[in-house]
């Protein structure tokens, strides 16, 4: 007999017995119908594997996360099966789960088309209706490179060769379609329910552009069509908030291709826009204590041997000659920030020492992951250093932690998920720093998110190699995360740059330093920002804050006076004296987004009053401008 503890009441059992089995029998129908596979102690198997030991089991369904990616990993197995039936000898690559749905890779000569997604969909339903089995074999690795070079895989084959001589391999079948799959799977293919196909997009294999085009065909899969429903409804909700159109309607961003793509040129209103931005975060730091800094976009390429980054990071680093010297466009601002930390001795007296930088750094990128502002080339990070001592690093986590989410809600952003990445206990050997400077850290980071009372996942392994760190996504209007502001150790760069401070005992010591960023980038951020607000910016940070739009030619004057004395007061104005049809400058306007709209007719001019429609309370009526004058600043003073 074998002790096995089912959602911790103990249940007879033996070694052999099958998951699928012991589940029927201990849970009520309606549980078991919706349970996907099996957590066993701390793995994730498939209803069909055996009790092997002693062991604690619970079921998983589609509320678990772990449910979600099983479920929509088959359904990618689903949709690679109604591909191959469709198309004949189409070569398979990949065709993984992800978030909130799935992709699989193909190679073949045929280009897909939207109608082609219908045909593959509906003959994903026919082989969900037949309920084929998910079927996994364990093979050795040479019969693997045998079936798959039958197939004429390469894709497959190339994975297998990788792979040490004597694995054991794992493959997953439904019906007469066999796939290379770590697993699991759900039972059977019957138990999926909701389906729908997205789009087409092209991809590389590998995400090297220098390798085979592929087409990768996006999908997502639910266990209820509400669920389905909503998210649908929240893709086309997106689509209207996509920063690369609104960022081009409202004259917000460029990239040229005869510039290079990843290359952001910034309009008249994304630069004000991002002016407005940098004020904000440089007057929050100097308040703060923070000490600015700017540091060069090029430095000799042994400091980035110093720091380690050519080393490890080479490949996403842009080096040039200069004079016959290498030099390196700067991929981060780090080093720059420690040699002036360097260039004067340091007590504990006079730490913490915080420098604070709008850097500008270049990485190079694939161009097949650049993506608008979220993902680009050339980039401007809002980066701070912290050098502190050990015994003032809570009390610094805790400090930037609360700048940072003052930060974000000033934004907008009133929901955030938290992760702190923590280092594999079971492979220390893959981390720089000590048992002692990595309990600290971590130590320190777990007690600023406890102090706050801050719900938060701890994911072992997911720690850089120099240290762990604390990263929050952001959560947008329509339910999104995107990446936020993160707060991270080093336990690399002292020592490889051999930054210290004295101590109390006289002595030299080692700092500890922090590394942070609170936008992550002016560029991801804005445009994070756009998605979130849909270009509808609060008043504040709005490129143009007023827009003064004439009924007739003989009011120009008078809204041409107006508007120089909305700019004396600091507001961003525009002023449209076109002669065109009022309704027509009124929806072009809204269109725009612009907060505030000023309309000027013969009775505006006679009263000398203004007529005032708010975006999204629209009208206001007719207003002194004084009285105008005093909605707007309030607007602007609350932020809102």
């Amino acid at each position: 007999m074998a002790k096995v503890v089912l959602l911790g009441k103990e249940i007879n059992a033996k070694e052999g017995d099958i998951f699928y089995n012991l589940l029927k029998e201990h849970l009520p129908s309606k549980i078991f119908k919706k349970v996907l596979a099996v957590k066993c102690n701390d793995r994730i198997l498939d209803l069909s594997g055996i009790i092997e030991n002693d062991c604690e089991i619970s079921p998983i369904t589609f509320s678990d996360e772990e449910g979600k990616e099983i479920y929509r990993h088959s359904a990618a197995h689903i949709m690679a099966q109604a591909v191959c039936e469709i198309y004949p000898g189409t070569k398979f690559a990949i065709g993984p789960a992800i978030e909130n749905g799935f992709y699989y890779d193909f190679e073949l000569e045929h280009r897909f088309s939207k109608d082609d997604l219908i045909s593959i969909e509906k003959k994903m339903r026919e082989i969900i209706a037949k309920d084929y089995i998910f079927e996994r074999k364990e093979i050795a690795r040479k019969e693997a490179l045998d079936l798959f070079k039958n197939r004429n895989d390469k894709f497959k084959v190339e994975l297998i060769n990788e792979l040490p001589e004597d694995s054991i391999i794992s493959i997953y079948k439904q019906g007469d379609f066999e796939d290379l799959c770590k697993g699991p799977h759900i039972p059977s293919t019957g138990m999926m329910h909701e389906i729908k196909l997205l789009s087409v997009a092209g991809a590389y294999w590998r995400g090297d552009e220098k390798r085979e085009q592929l087409q990768r065909i996006y999908g997502t899969a639910f266990w209820d069509r509400k669920e389905l429903d909503i998210y649908l409804k929240m893709i086309e909700e997106a689509k209207k908030r996509d920063h690369r159109l609104l960022g081009k309607k409202l004259g917000i961003y460029s990239i040229f291709e005869e510039a290079g793509p990843g290359l952001i040129f910034w309009h008249p209103n994304g630069a004000i826009l991002r002016e407005i931005l940098e004020r904000f975060w440089k007057d929050e730091h100097l308040e703060r204590g923070y000490e600015l800094v700017i540091t060069p976009h090029i430095a000799k390429g042994g400091l980035w041997h110093t720091s380690g980054h050519y080393e490890f990071y080479k490949e996403n680093m842009y080096v040039l000659d200069v004079d016959n010297h290498e030099y390196v466009l700067k991929p981060m601002n780090c080093p720059g920030h420690i040699l002036i930390y360097k260039n004067e001795m340091h007590s504990y007296k006079n730490l913490p020492v915080k420098y604070a930088e709008l850097g500008t750094v270049y990485r190079y990128e694939r161009s097949g992951t650049l993506h608008g502002l979220l993902r680009v080339r050339g980039f401007t990070q809002d980066d701070a250093h912290i050098f502190c001592t050990p015994e003032q690093l809570p009390d610094e986590v805790l400090k930037v932690f609360d700048f940072a989410v003052s930060l974000i809600k000033t934004f907008g952003f009133e929901e955030y998920d938290i992760e702190l990445s923590a280092r594999d206990p079971n492979e220390k050997e893959k981390y720089a720093g000590t048992d002692k400077e990595w309990e600290m850290a971590e130590l320190a980071l777990e007690t600023a998110l406890e102090e706050r009372k801050v719900p938060y996942k701890k994911i072992e392994g997911e720690a850089v190699f120099y240290g762990p760190k604390i990263d929050i996504k952001l959560i947008d209007a329509i339910g999104r995360k995107w990446q936020g502001p993160t707060i991270q150790f080093d336990f690399n760069l002292p020592k490889r740059f051999d930054v210290s401070y004295i101590g109390k005992d006289g002595k030299e010591h080692i700092v500890f330093m922090i590394h942070r960023a609170l936008f992550g980038s002016m560029e991801r951020f804005i445009g994070t920002l756009i998605e979130h607000v849909g270009g509808a910016f609060p008043v504040w940070i709005a490129p143009k804050q007023v827009s003064i739009v004439t009924i007739t030619e003989s009011v120009d004057n008078y809204a041409i006076e107006i508007a120089n004395k909305l700019k004396t007061e600091g507001l961003r104005v525009d002023i449209d004296l076109r002669n065109e049809k009022i309704g027509y400058k009124i929806r072009e306007k809204e269109d725009l987004k612009i907060p505030y709209m000023i309309i000027i007719g013969e009775k505006e001019k006679e009263n000398n009053m203004v007529s005032v429609r708010h975006r999204g309370r629209k009208d206001l009526g007719s207003l002194s401008l004084d009285k105008f004058l005093e909605i707007i600043h309030n607007d602007i003073k609350l932020r809102g």
